[in-house]
């Protein structure tokens, strides 16, 4: 817990053992400048003056805390909250990074960002904020997850950005990763890359954490003020682990407040069935620390360390690494992940709509799924904080083929 509470990461970018840089030799100069351009950037009060009236005026913040009355009576266990992320502009929390990276951008003079994105929302809340400040943008995106997610990709393009389509390796999020780091190399003179989740090299997952904080600060004060204490547990669902170290960071120091992440538990247990890393204790098998995208932390990998395949019916956590953050909270025992399947995952987001009139992200009811399940068990005076985390306008499809 000591080690925890202490500032993380290190000077080295590192998590425990876990973070670091490891980028090829043409990306340690535009790394560095990035790195020097942040550091610069949080000791400005202009900047944080800046970022904070978009977050209000333009993003919507602050989202509320919602006692959902009639979910915590129908589970009959504790009382349960839900940090609405799902009504800032765009539809979920993906616009607190990009505004603030966009920002950034604009501050280090760059004229053009790229960005990844498997779910959409992040390629969606990129395109806004490059709109909003006037850069031009490109969307890498999985063909497989352009053909889930067609919605989304016509709001990007509305919005002005060229969305890429990429065909290579499994057609998903780790290979629009791969192709945005290739369009990054290129163009490091004037393209900032606007990494959407905590993941790739120091400073990103520090970087990105930062500008999501703001839902644990807020979640906190709102919780403090609605009941009179913190909460007993936390729960969020964890793809790369944006939203959830979002919430959980302004708790760390908290040792009575539980954290609880949720994996894609997908349809199987089989490797390339699943995108579960740290949920060892679930059955889930193949996930072990190595390198991808520039970091140290734990990924789903073959025998023989290739980089394996993954499968969720929501594109957001179909990822084989988790961030470096994550994986050290696991190591510490500090956080808890557990993972949930596809069906379990649409039921909830029926489940939710039916009962509070929320039709979440499909990311979001893999967290809320697992509270469901454990829910009638807990004590009737805990008190639970649900990260909703994007809404499921995005999975209308999905959610009419499967149902």
């Amino acid at each position: 817990m000591s080690a925890i509470a202490q500032k993380f990461p290190d000077a080295r970018g590192r998590y425990g053992p876990y973070g670091g840089r490891y980028v090829p030799e043409t990306l340690m100069a535009p790394i560095e400048e990035l790195e020097c351009g942040f550091a610069a950037a949080r000791a400005d009060a202009e900047f944080a003056r800046s970022l904070d009236d978009l977050l209000r005026h333009f993003a919507g913040r602050p989202t509320p805390l919602q006692f959902a009355a009639r979910l915590t009576a129908h589970l009959g266990g504790p009382r349960i909250y839900l940090k609405r992320e799902d009504l800032l502009h765009t539809g979920a929390h993906k616009i607190n990074n990009c505004l603030g990276q966009g920002l950034l951008a604009q501050r280090m003079g760059k004229s053009r960002v790229i960005a990844e994105t498997g779910a959409g929302q992040h390629g969606v809340a990129t395109a806004t904020v490059a709109a909003r400040l006037g850069l031009a943008c490109v969307v890498y995106m999985g063909r497989e997850d352009m053909e889930r997610q067609r919605l989304n990709v016509f709001r990007m393009r509305l919005l002005g950005a060229d969305v890429v389509a990429v065909d290579s390796g499994s057609r998903t999020l780790k290979d629009a990763i791969n192709e945005a780091m290739r369009d990054w190399v290129t163009n490091v003179r004037d393209t900032h890359y606007l990494l959407g989740s905590v993941l790739g090299p120091h400073p990103y997952p520090l970087m990105v954490r930062e500008f999501h904080k703001v839902i644990g600060e807020e979640a906190r004060a709102q919780i403090l003020r609605a009941e009179g204490r913190l909460p007993d547990l936390l729960v969020a669902c964890v793809g790369g682990g944006s939203n959830s170290i979002g919430l959980f960071h302004a708790f760390l120091a908290d040792p009575g407040v539980r954290m609880l992440g949720v994996e894609a538990g997908g349809r199987g247990h089989a490797l390339g069935e699943h995108a579960v890393r740290l949920a060892a204790a679930a059955g889930y098998g193949g996930a072990r620390p190595g390198v991808l995208h520039g970091t140290y932390t734990y990924v789903l990998q073959t025998p023989e360390g290739q980089i394996a395949t993954t499968h969720s019916v929501s594109a957001g956590l179909d990822y084989p690494a988790v961030g470096p953050e994550h994986a050290w909270l696991a190591e510490e025992g500090r956080a808890e992940y557990t993972a949930v399947d596809d069906d379990a995952a649409v039921d909830a987001a029926r489940s939710l709509a039916r009962i509070e009139g929320i039709v979440p992200a499909l990311e979001s009811a893999h967290a809320l799924a697992e509270l469901i399940r454990r829910a009638p068990a807990m004590p009737r005076e805990q008190v639970v904080i649900l990260n909703v985390s994007g809404r499921g306008d995005k999975d209308m499809e999905i959610l009419s083929r499967y149902l």
